[in-house]
């Protein structure tokens, strides 16, 4: 599971900075990168939401005294 929480965290870090970068400068890097709605693109995005979802669901599903870097194993 580790390696999944940290594929899903470096995803959720790209699309945060990507949607940033969208707010403040209207530049799209993924798609610069990929293509405006490529299929790379696409890829990139969806997997950019799975991983957010994935990673609500695990702080959701942790007790809420848990610590914030507390590990479900």
């Amino acid at each position: 599971m580790k390696t999944v929480d940290t594929l899903a965290t470096a995803l959720v870090i790209i699309g945060g900075i990507n949607w940033g970068l969208v707010g403040l400068a209207q530049f799209d890097l993924v798609a610069t990168l990929l293509g405006e709605m490529s299929a790379a693109s696409r890829v990139v995005y969806t997997l950019v939401g799975l991983s957010a979802a994935y990673l609500a669901v695990r702080r959701l599903s942790q007790p809420s005294d848990a610590p914030l870097t507390a590990r479900v194993r």
